[in-house]
């Protein structure tokens, strides 16, 4: 960052600072001793508090000067650039978020205030303990997760759950590695040349044209389309190694980051190199040296979630979303964002390329692309020997099966077959547990959660009730909590376990895994099931969505969808573009090397257009039919839309407030909006707050954020109640 007079404030200069904590303006401040920098990260006093704050411009100076307090330090970080101060303002005054939680989601690190200092870390060692115990247990096991990661003695005694001392007692052994190292360094420089791959034709037409728009310097969306095993990536990591070589740095979106160990080991043999790893699973240690590098440009790569958008980058030249159309980029708490959306604004601010790539892109997506605001570069045929997979309906109405059974006679016969010749099964269902729903035999009563207005889902796995929105869970009920008969309790309907349970009495000699994500302590543990899984020693997969999101069995050729009709329930307006999607992900699965793959849709629904879409692969087809639904609708992408959850422990209020709003509606009415609701939400009582929706339409131009903030400035609730804004809602529940 290259600063003017003008960026930097002298001792003693008023300055305003943006803080982490929930106000609703810029603090005045006196610049500390030595001065700061336009955007600096400093730690300032709050009443009787030293909070973190950036340095957000000059001070108004509208309070007693004789009051104002000094700010404590400048923290020995590189300064928030204007670009990543733009991007936190035009993301908040488009999700309606208050700048503080925008700042927030930028410092999500610790200790960013420590100077820097050599540290111990720990790490598994060599040989065994001289006596086993549950905590060194414990210890040894977390060390054996994270595959050799460095743990602070703070964080893998927390992770392991033992004091201190037990770590300690395994260094003197030797069985733990006690090591001094610098608390943040660089990272190892990714090679642009290290490796080379060959592309066939139209992945080196792709790669080109991404070449040329990275020497470009500038902004532009690209979407890679291609059919799923086209090589996607291959094409994207031609992108990365072109950011390399302009020297800057790129980052890469990934839906699942902590199920993609694959995804990383090709970056390394690509570039000779391991990127930065940002997500969850990552070790705070971890995450603390990742942000401060990236903005020092001491990290050339960032492989992430979705929340990597938010780190400091110092030049950002390349974002990828692999797998845009994902849900899981959309965050639904705290700050409702779509990290798609956003990567396409941060890059729009910064000068950087974004591809969006996807088999099956959004209808967002797809239509920014026929509306030529979006480069299309498309992967028309599988890399190297593979085709795409031959799709079939099984059609439930002429299948003979037992009211307790879902694998179909017909689903069962081929996968005896692929089975015998030495392949592998994936049975797809999405819906995790063993059932849905627990019902009493005696008086019908079905088990719901006590916080939430939804049903409690049988985990035989957990050996536990578990609900799927606050994640309470119960102990199985042998007696009815209704009625108080005992050995009436039945579950009803199949999730993934129960699945796994009929494939086990149908298929006794198959060697079976269950893939669903809280059938895992961990996402490393998934990971390594994964893995075990793409070496080949399974016959039969049984997972959620989960498997569709880009792993590669290379013995994979046949996949069954257990209930193909599940995505099409209810009134969703993106449940016809959901159910296409993760079918058509699902189906992708197999066959994708030498071995052809099929893929059979159990459905009681073969005439519906979205499973004749399916079959026919049709997919231009499906979008163009989809978006003129869409646009005769009014709704998104060719309308906008925002919702307005509100909620309190009093159902009343939330009903209360609801309604004055739709009678105060003149803001929405103004600019030629509408308001639907109140209404309970579908799930109408989630952690014991009761849950009211109202819905706003708008056509297309419609600046409606200024309205929707004028519309919701007056309400005005109890201690208990809340109030959240969802721009572009993705669910509705």
């Amino acid at each position: 960052m290259s600063f003017t007079g003008a960026d930097f404030f002298d001792t003693g200069q008023l300055v305003g600072v943006l803080t982490t904590q929930p106000l609703d303006r810029v603090l005045d401040y006196k610049a500390p001793e030595g001065g700061c920098h336009l955007g600096a990260f400093v730690e300032v006093p709050l009443g009787p508090r030293k909070v973190l704050g950036v340095v957000w411009g000059p001070g108004k100076g509208d309070y007693d000067r004789a009051k104002i307090r000094s700010v404590i330090r400048a923290l020995n970080v590189a300064p928030m650039r204007d670009e990543m101060r733009n991007f936190l303002e035009k993301a908040g005054d488009y999700t309606l978020t208050p700048m503080s939680a925008m700042l927030r989601l930028a410092t999500r690190a610790p200790g960013l205030g420590d100077p820097p200092s050599m540290q111990k870390i720990y790490r598994l060692g060599e040989g065994k303990p001289d006596r086993v115990t549950d905590a060194r247990t414990r210890v040894l096991a977390t060390l054996e997760e994270y595959g050799g990661l460095a743990f602070t003695l703070k964080e893998l005694s927390e992770m392991a759950g033992v004091t201190s001392s037990v770590v300690k007692g395994l260094v003197k052994q030797g069985v733990v590695r006690e090591e001094d190292t610098p608390r943040d360094t660089p990272f190892p420089r990714l090679d642009p040349g290290y490796a080379y791959t060959d592309l066939t034709k139209d992945q080196a037409v792709a790669a080109d044209a991404l070449r040329d728009k990275i020497r470009s310097g500038t902004f532009s969306a690209t979407l890679l389309r291609g059919v799923t095993g086209s090589g996607k990536t291959e094409v994207y990591l031609e992108a990365v190694s072109e950011t390399l070589r302009q020297r800057r740095q790129a980052l890469v979106l990934l839906p699942e980051i902590a199920l993609t160990p694959e995804f990383l080991t090709r970056m390394q043999a690509r570039f000779g190199a391991m990127p930065a790893e940002w997500h969850s699973g990552a070790t705070m240690t971890e995450r603390r040296r990742i942000w401060k590098m990236v903005g020092q440009g001491g990290c050339d790569v960032v492989v992430g979630a979705r929340s990597a958008l938010f780190l400091p980058f110092r030049d950002l030249g390349l974002i990828v979303v692999d797998e845009e159309h994902d849900t899981s980029y959309k965050q639904e708490d705290g700050v409702l964002y779509n990290a798609r959306d956003m990567a396409v604004l941060r890059a729009s601010l910064c000068g950087a390329q974004v591809v969006l790539a996807s088999a099956t892109p959004s209808l967002e997506t797809w239509a920014n692309a026929e509306a030529g605001k979006y480069t299309r570069l498309d992967l028309t045929a599988r890399f190297g020997p593979a085709v795409m997979p031959e799709l079939r309906a099984v059609d439930m109405r002429a299948e003979t099966l037992p009211s307790n059974r879902w694998i179909s006679p017909t689903l069962r016969r081929t996968a005896e077959a692929r089975i015998a010749q030495g392949e592998q099964v994936l049975f797809f269902l999405n819906r995790r547990g063993y059932a849905p729903v627990t019902i009493c035999r005696a008086c019908g009563h079905q088990v719901g959660c006590p916080h939430c207005d939804a049903r409690m889902v049988e985990h035989r796995f957990l050996k536990r009730l578990m609900c799927h929105q606050c994640g309470e869970t119960q102990p199985l009920p042998e007696v009815c909590p209704a009625c108080e008969v005992e050995g009436k309790m039945a579950a009803v309907g199949p999730g993934v376990e129960r699945l796994a349970e009929e494939a086990a009495e149908v298929f006794p000699e198959a060697k079976i895994a269950t893939l669903s994500s809280d059938m895992f302590g961990s996402a490393r543990a998934l990971k390594a099931q994964i893995a075990e899984i793409a070496e080949g020693d399974t016959d039969i997969v049984i997972g959620t969505q989960l498997v569709a999101k880009g792993h590669n069995f290379p013995r994979l050729t046949l996949v069954g969808v257990i209930d193909a009709d599940l995505g099409l329930q209810g009134s969703d307006l993106r449940a016809a573009e959901r159910t296409f999607q993760l079918m058509r992900q699902v189906a992708g699965r197999a066959g994708r090397v030498e071995k052809p793959g099929t893929a059979l849709l159990q459905t009681f629904q073969p005439e519906h257009p979205v499973i004749r879409a399916i079959l026919s692969g049709d997919e231009e087809g499906f979008w163009r039919a989809e978006a003129a639904e869409r646009q005769a609708a009014g709704v998104p992408p060719f309308g906008r839309m925002a919702g307005l959850i509100l909620s309190s422990t009093d159902m009343q209020e939330a009903f209360d407030i609801g309604a004055l709003l739709a009678r105060n509606d003149g803001p929405i009415r103004a600019v030629g909006a509408q308001v639907f609701g109140p209404a309970p939400a579908p799930i109408a009582r989630v952690r014991g707050r009761h849950r009211v929706r109202l819905l706003v339409k708008a056509p297309k131009g419609v600046a409606l954020q200024g309205a929707l903030a004028k519309w919701i400035a007056p309400v005005r609730g109890s201690a208990q109640f809340r109030l959240s804004v969802d721009i572009d809602p993705q669910s509705f529940y």
